[in-house]
């Protein structure tokens, strides 16, 4: 097994934020990435008054090599509460940038898009200045409701590539598909009223020279946001690291992304939604 380098250290959580952001997440019986995926900004973000929401509850229907989130059977159901209770957390943190995803939900005919689409119809509604970024499934690949999200009030659709195209049939779930994410990307960059992004894990087998191909790749389907941070092994079940990507590394991944335009956040401890507000308003002001 690998050692894990110093630059991969993280900070415990120290303010009182974290604490009353763990409160009202109980109190609201919400699920968040932060600790299903055992992200280690957990008490950057929560000491800063900040989560990422994942909704749909905490069973995927998916079961990738890389992730930590409970895998089964949901067996079609939705708890219809959860945009209100979410729109309930906003309000008591006081958010005015909200980030949400969700597990897969292979067992729902709309993949579970429709409560994405009322959860941010919802949040639009309380406050029309408010940020929504939300990071989705494939949803099939479903134009429709690819367009349906798009049209719900948000200002970011991310959907992750995860890995590079030749690791990806190896890491990812069975259906999932590195063509198909791609083709996500490429049918949500018809809205141009919305910023589109994506993001993948280093680290797991790839080659730089593949990283900066998918960069590439990205680029050419229109993603103006692109993240890339080191893959942690988060359970012993899941597949194991095989290489700690240097931070001089990382910042050729950032140097790449500006000669293809797209922005590339990029380094061991970046995720998903790792300083989202602060990105979003990067990309729109640039």
């Amino acid at each position: 097994m690998l050692r894990k380098p110093k630059w991969l250290k993280v900070k415990l959580p120290q303010r009182e934020e974290y604490s009353n952001v763990k409160k009202i997440l109980r109190e609201e019986r919400l699920h968040t990435v932060c600790v299903e995926a055992k992200c280690p900004n957990l008490g950057q973000c929560w000491d800063s008054g900040t989560a990422t929401f994942m909704i749909l509850g905490d069973t995927c229907t998916r079961a990738c090599k890389f992730c930590a989130t409970k895998t089964g059977n949901p067996k079609e159901i939705v708890d219809s509460s959860e945009p209100d209770r979410l729109l309930d957390a906003v309000k008591r943190m006081g958010l005015d940038y909200v980030v949400i995803t969700s597990v897969d939900r292979d067992d729902l005919d709309d993949f579970g898009a429709g409560i994405f689409i009322r959860t941010a119809e919802l949040l639009r509604k309380d406050n029309p200045q408010i940020g929504i970024e939300v990071l989705t499934p494939d949803f099939g690949g479903r134009k429709d409701l690819i367009d349906a999200v798009l049209d719900s009030g948000i200002n970011v659709f991310a959907h992750n590539i995860e890995v590079v195209r030749r690791i990806s049939p190896f890491i990812r779930d069975v259906r999932a598909n590195y063509n198909l994410s791609m083709s996500v990307l490429k049918a949500a960059t018809e809205n141009k009223n919305i910023i589109i992004k994506s993001g993948m894990m280093v680290g797991i087998g790839e080659t730089d020279e593949e990283v900066y191909k998918t960069i590439e790749e990205v680029a050419s389907v229109g993603v103006k946001i692109f993240t890339i941070g080191q893959y942690l092994q988060p359970t012993r079940r899941n597949i194991e690291v095989q290489r700690y990507v240097t931070p001089e590394i990382f910042k050729s991944y950032e140097e790449k992304g500006k000669e293809v335009g797209v922005y590339v956040v990029s380094g061991p401890l970046v995720r998903s939604s790792y300083m989202a507000k602060e990105v979003y308003n990067k990309v729109k002001n640039a």
